[in-house]
């Protein structure tokens, strides 16, 4: 079984986000330049906000980390759509059928348009997916449920599952009953490509041809300092935009970003600096929020040299053991984190916090230290202990303080590897270049447990930074996917979990929450179910 996700370029003092990801996925790390100053705003100027540089082409088969994301989120539409809490809702969709939960009936809806003015079609959907199959674009794993898609990713024909029928009708076969296969179709991995998207994916990625409220403005991509999208005129859906559009400026500090909103040059921030935590609730009365959101924090071990097999894992049980979850929440974030007690998270449907095995996520130094001394007798512990983080993401405080505790609690040398930015982490680690350990994060694609699970821990998955592989573990991720009821699924996700807490492919640390604040000039600001403002609801004063 394999996935992929949105990995989170997400700062650790984010609000958020979450990704693909990681995802996970972030809203994200930060890179690139501080806005420019601006002017007296006027109604008509656009909502500004913050973001990160997109690490691929903004096409929904590359997109795997929010940079991207929040781009295509902006500028897609789906079969489906999530509303702020997170409850799904037809977009394109005017029905998705089935009588046994593997064949599933599509129609779209007829009339709607793309932002160039062509119609979007079945074709449009069947073109795109099968297209993200036979090319094995990243974000393939999320058709592993469809039939053609190979187990072995040597070669995923998607034809065998998804077929044409007509100018608004498709039809998809899975390999097993899914009840929640149309919740998942909101994510964007599923838009729709135009027809000359199709035929130039170079100039898509660039400029994507819009399907949903926003598209990007004339040269609206300026990589490294901003994005900006307009109102697509095309769109008639529950999302149209409200606003004169939206501008997604790139920082490479947070503090920066947060400097800016304080001064009236940016609208919306949903990455609260750690510095602000203490203050920026007062400075910003009745313009900010603190809320949950479906954000998993964590940092991986490659399970290589002192951390494979029984020895590994013996030492990354001691390493969770070490960590005092609820000092560091309150000392660096402001209790606006939740210490984590499984891999998913508070705000989707069956969190459990009572999982049996979780004691390894609870801080106790005593029994830390003898888990470590059990791995010593196998093999003496040599070197440094490090935690690599992209350094344009806020997460030095943490970073230091996790390493802090490890040297006092397990008396080894442990520090903090900084990259300069999101962009090279990620790069690294995709290729396997990574040697020590690193942040990860990942923000939910839609909400579901298994989307907290399946994508990063399931043998393959492209978002299964450390190669984790537990064919148990694997079976009851296929078990859950095909049961009859959500409470037998998430029931069985649970069991899978007490898998993990065996194995810690990575360390739980927190959830992540929504952490934002906005200026006077802007109303209607509300942060949804994963922590990213409704953009298009947002109006200027």
């Amino acid at each position: 079984m394999s996935f992929k996700k949105s990995w989170l370029a997400v700062p650790a003092v984010l609000a958020l986000t979450l990704t693909a990801c990681s995802g996970g996925a972030g809203s994200a790390d930060q890179s690139g330049a501080s806005a420019a100053p601006a002017g007296d705003v006027v109604a008509g100027d656009p909502i500004r906000t913050n973001g990160s540089e997109p690490q691929h082409p903004l096409l929904p088969g590359l997109t795997s980390e929010t940079g991207g994301g929040k781009v295509l989120d902006a500028t897609g539409a789906g079969l489906v759509y999530y509303d702020a809490k997170g409850e799904t809702h037809n977009e394109l969709a005017e029905s998705i059928e089935s009588s046994d939960n593997v064949n599933w009936t599509i129609k779209v809806k007829e009339g709607k348009k793309f932002s160039d003015g062509t119609e979007i079609k079945a074709k449009n959907f069947v073109e795109a997916w099968v297209l993200i199959g036979a090319q094995k674009q990243d974000q393939v794993f999320f058709f592993e449920p469809v039939k053609g898609y190979d187990d072995a990713g040597e070669n995923h024909d998607l034809t065998q599952g998804i077929k044409l029928v007509d100018d608004y009708t498709f039809t998809v076969e899975l390999k097993q009953p899914e009840a929640d296969f149309p919740a998942r179709l909101g994510y964007s991995t599923f838009q729709p490509l135009a027809d000359a998207s199709l035929a130039d994916l170079d100039a898509a990625g660039e400029n994507p041809i819009a399907s949903g409220p926003y598209m990007l403005a004339e040269g609206g991509w300026e990589h490294n300092v901003a994005i900006k999208l307009v109102p697509n005129p095309h769109y008639d859906g529950d999302r149209v935009a409200k606003n004169a559009g939206l501008t997604i400026q790139i920082y490479n500090d947070m503090d920066a970003a947060y400097n800016d909103l304080q001064g009236g040059n940016l609208d919306v921030l949903d990455a609260i600096p750690t510095s602000a935590f203490d203050t920026f609730q007062s400075e910003f009365e009745g313009r900010s929020v603190i809320q949950g959101a479906a954000v998993f924090q964590s940092f991986a071990i490659p399970q290589k040299g002192h951390f494979a097999g029984e020895e590994g894992k013996l030492r990354r049980q001691a390493i969770s053991m070490a960590i005092n979850r609820d000092e560091l929440v309150k000392a660096l974030f402001n209790d606006t984190r939740k210490p984590a007690k499984d891999f998913t998270s508070p705000v989707v449907a069956g969190y459990n916090d009572a999982i049996p095995g979780n004691e390894v996520l609870s801080f106790n130094p005593e029994k830390a230290k003898e888990l470590w001394a059990q791995a010593d007798a196998m093999t003496p512990f040599s070197g440094k202990f490090e935690i690599a983080f992209n350094g344009d993401g806020g997460h030095k405080d943490w970073v230091d303080a996790v390493t802090n505790m490890l040297r006092n609690n397990l008396g080894i040398e442990a520090e903090g590897k900084s990259y300069p930015d999101f962009k090279s982490f990620r790069n690294d680690i995709k290729e396997r270049r990574i040697e020590t350990a690193f942040r990860t994060g990942w923000q939910g694609d839609y909400p579901s447990k298994f989307n907290f699970l399946g994508p990063l821990y399931a043998t393959n998955a492209s978002s299964n930074d450390t190669d984790y592989s537990n064919e148990e573990f694997d079976n009851l991720l296929t078990k859950a996917a095909g049961s009859a009821s959500l409470d037998e699924a998430n029931k069985i996700l649970d069991e899978a979990q007490q898998i993990l807490l065996k194995d810690l492919p990575v360390i739980p640390t927190w959830y992540g929450g929504a952490s934002a604040a906005w200026s006077e000039s802007v109303d209607n600001v509300v942060i949804n179910w994963k922590s990213v403002p409704e953009y298009h609801n947002i109006t200027r004063k």
